[in-house]
């Protein structure tokens, strides 16, 4: 099971390290000029190979938290674990969000400014910081 653990702990950093990279290709794209079509390629393309890695990081990172899950039902009654699970459902909804708002970008259709993003940017890293904190002090 320590096996489980430390692949999942992995794949989940790893994962995450995708969602705090991301959104920042999202500022740089929105402060791209409209005439600087070279830039915005690039961007957009190391944008969407970058989310593609991160969805392939994210299916064993949560399929081995399900087993982790499943090994340890007897635990599933604690409050924090409760919890914990509500966030990565968030940040499940969060990653699929970013896809979304990359569509926007390839079919020039973004709203946002380079500052939503700026903010929408530190939204995975609360999160994470939350989740560990559950996991390791499990406050109640």
């Amino acid at each position: 099971m320590l096996w489980i653990k430390a692949f999942h702990i992995v794949f989940v950093a790893a994962w995450f390290a995708g969602l705090f990279n991301l959104p920042r290709f999202f500022v740089n794209l929105a402060m791209v000029p409209a005439d600087s079509h070279a830039e915005r390629e690039r961007l957009l393309l190391m944008a969407g190979k970058l989310y593609r890695f991160m969805t392939l990081l994210m299916v064993p990172a949560v399929g081995l938290g399900l087993w982790l899950l499943v090994e340890n039902f007897h635990g599933f009654n604690r409050g924090w674990l409760h919890l914990k699970l509500f966030l990565v459902a968030l940040v499940m909804g969060y990653h699929f969000y970013c896809r979304r708002l990359l569509g926007r970008f390839e079919q020039h259709s973004n709203r946002r400014s380079h500052r939503w993003f700026r903010v929408f940017n530190e939204v995975s890293v609360l999160a994470f910081a939350a989740i560990v904190v559950l996991v390791v002090v499990k406050p109640f």
